[in-house]
């Protein structure tokens, strides 16, 4: 009687056991996709937003600028969450936000970094 009685108690560990693996096994392709998802959008997302924060930032006064509306000029103040830019023959001055610039046309030489 007693040998039966540990007999069954194994046979239930053993269950909870095969139970536990399952679950991890159902687990792990989920757990995949969220890391593959992460090294092939998001880490390289972050990456390019932490580039295009660092050229906002190092803007300077002459540079050539593209804004996200398309307004093609040149930096003639720099504040620090606005910047004037004037654009076309007629010299026209525009204050954007400095987070309107999509990229800056203007080569910098970065050899110093």
């Amino acid at each position: 009687m007693f040998s039966n009685y540990l007999l069954q108690a194994g046979a239930e560990g053993s269950e909870a056991a095969g139970g536990a693996v399952l679950m991890i096994a159902q687990l792990l392709p989920l757990v995949l996709v969220f890391v593959v998802f992460y090294f092939m959008l998001i880490r390289p997302q972050k990456k390019r937003d932490k580039e295009i924060q660092k050229m906002r930032s190092n803007l300077e006064v002459g540079d050539e600028v593209v804004t996200s509306g398309g307004i093609i000029g040149r930096v003639v103040s720099l504040k620090e969450d606005t910047l004037v830019i004037e654009t076309g023959s007629d010299r026209s001055k525009l204050r954007i936000a400095r987070w309107a610039v999509q990229t800056n046309n203007t080569v910098h030489d970065d050899t110093a970094e």
